[in-house]
């Protein structure tokens, strides 16, 4: 059976005609298009009237695989058609998925549903094999490692095992609820019992994907979160079709100019923007346009902003936007040494790249080169380059590792060790494929000399002393950070500048 988009859900319901719906049903990606696309499938299964015996909807943050597949093979007491909802299923997730499933419980929490908070933890520790006492206090970062959700404030997550405390909720025990639900869909379901599954996320690889779409129907509400160009495009296109749907309903208009002002304070995150122009659609009244002083004046900005904002901002030199970011993201509840290591990266990336530039490699390299060019011309000396930096590298680490002290006599032996390779970070072209990102930087290295590079280092060494010995306010040392990163460029012309004049007047 097919894996089908949730636009063409209308579709697949009119092509239907008489004919019976799939035993299951796997609805994945965007929570509200998923939501949307359940309501919808739901209401041409079971009509509102008959759900009261004929609809069975079951927490899936709560979900015990087996009792989902008791009930699914349970015939309903009345004849016609019975469904069985496992809403918000884990059923996907593996363990390197905990960032996200941690994330939920958070955002749940945001939301006052701790209940729902709660069977993320639970479904989290499950997960990875936790207990309440592996992530309380002592032991968290070691359990969960050096995480961004949790941030510097993570009272949220004390609030939510004091609660599954307080109401004796338990970790429920690991077992392979895939394998067992994957088995129960190849060996079918009663007629007319459908089971329908909602998830955030699905892993086309598992085996469990493949029973799903070949047994039922898979239907795909994924909206790509990247920050390419391509996946902007899609967040984009969801967001209008969800504006002028929105728009039509209350027979209101925005212009473009309103319509970004809007993104801005929410960025792609569905939910929070619908509810946003929800307000503004009852805010304007009988007014037909909403403008941009009606964002301003109702909503309140939420976006999260990824980290490479505060850096990009850092690297055009341009301080306003570089503390702003810098502000969203430590009210966002990163750590201050999080977005402090970020700086650094980011000037040590700098200082490589105007080493390359001013090394005979770099020759080519010319800041207003095309695109074209710099592909064709540049990132082969980039690659070269790097080859060569490795090779001294490997050549220090032979040096460093080639003999070791003798345990008792102070002589020196040869190690019996193997050469490990070499990793490290001190590369420009990781991926000399995605030479774009490569070039741009390149671009806003010229904005810095080496001299003010060095400089912006020695700033960052006496940040590093202040924010690691205490005692001062990390966000204050930051924001100097930046402001002194981004203020050398001015000293310099204007020492420059002096220099010059100073000149002229000798002359």
């Amino acid at each position: 059976m097919p894996i089908i988009n949730y636009k063409d859900l209308k579709k697949y319901i009119e092509e239907l005609g008489n004919n019976p719906f799939a035993p299951v049903y796997l609805i994945y990606g965007e929570e509200m298009l998923t939501q949307n696309v359940f309501d919808t499938l739901l209401d041409v299964l079971v009509p509102p009237s008959e759900r009261s015996i004929n609809y069975e909807p079951l927490d899936g943050t709560q979900e015990n695989i087996h009792d989902v597949i008791g009930r699914a093979n349970t015939y309903s007491l009345l004849p016609g058609i019975k469904v069985i909802a496992l809403r918000d299923s884990k059923i996907f997730y593996a363990g390197q998925d905990k960032d996200r499933l941690l994330d939920n419980a958070k955002k749940a929490y945001d939301d006052d549903n701790i209940k729902k908070a709660a069977g993320h933890l639970r479904g989290l520790m499950s997960l990875l094999n936790l207990s309440f006492e592996d992530i309380g206090k002592s032991n968290r970062q070691n359990s969960l490692g050096q995480n961004i959700i949790l941030g510097a404030d993570d009272a949220w997550l004390d609030e939510i095992i004091t609660y599954c405390r307080e109401n004796e909720l338990s970790v429920p025990a690991a077992g392979d609820d895939s394998r067992t639900l994957q088995l129960a869909v190849e060996k079918g379901f009663p007629a007319n019992n459908h089971l329908i599954i909602t998830t955030d996320m699905a892993d086309k690889r598992r085996s469990l994907f493949k029973a799903l779409s070949n047994k039922g129907v898979v239907i795909d509400c994924s909206v790509p979160k990247g920050d390419r160009r391509a996946d902007r495009v899609v967040q984009e296109s969801v967001l209008a079709d969800r504006m002028n749907t929105m728009l039509t309903a209350g027979n209101k208009s925005m212009g473009q100019s309103t319509y970004r002002a809007l993104y801005e304070m929410t960025g792609f995150d569905l939910r929070a923007f619908s509810s946003n122009l929800e307000k503004l659609i009852s805010y304007v009244g009988d007014r037909q346009e909403i403008t941009i002083t009606d964002v301003e004046s109702v909503l309140q900005r939420t976006k999260k902003d990824p980290i490479y904002e505060l850096t990009n901002a850092l690297a055009d030199r341009k301080p306003a936007p570089a503390l702003f970011f810098l502000d969203s993201l430590l009210s966002a509840g990163i750590h201050p040494l999080q977005a402090f290591t970020a700086l650094i990266n980011q000037v040590r990336k700098l200082l490589l790249v105007k080493d390359f530039v001013e090394s005979p490699l770099g020759s080519d390299w010319q800041a207003a080169c095309p695109y074209d060019y710099f592909q064709k011309r540049v990132i082969p000396a980039i690659v070269e380059y790097d080859r060569s930096l490795l090779d001294h590298l490997s050549g220090w680490q032979t040096v460093l590792k080639e003999e070791t002290p003798g345990q008792k006599t102070g002589t020196r032996t040869k190690s019996k060790k193997k050469k490990s390779k070499l990793t490290t970070d001190l590369l420009i072209a990781k991926n000399p494929k995605n030479a774009y990102p490569i070039y741009f930087l390149l671009k806003k290295s010229e904005r810095f000399s080496k001299e003010d590079l060095i400089k912006a280092f020695e700033t960052l060494n006496a940040a590093d002393k202040k924010l690691k010995t205490g005692g001062q306010d990390a966000r204050l040392v930051l924001e100097k950070v930046i402001l002194g990163i981004c203020k050398v460029q001015g000293e310099r012309r204007t020492a420059q500048g002096r220099t010059a004049q100073g000149a002229r007047r000798t002359a």
